[in-house]
């Protein structure tokens, strides 16, 4: 395989991956211990 071609697979894999943790981390069971700073600070 041409070395461009390795470089531009691994770094979509990594978009990919980082995507999915985000998602993950946004909306799956981790998101539950995640604070709203404008609810902490209501006036």
């Amino acid at each position: 395989m041409e070395s461009a071609t390795v470089l531009i697979i691994t770094i979509c894999a990594f978009l990919i991956v980082i995507t999915g943790f985000s998602v993950y981390t946004s909306f799956g069971p981790p998101s539950k211990e995640l604070s709203d700073p404008f609810e902490d600070h209501e006036d």
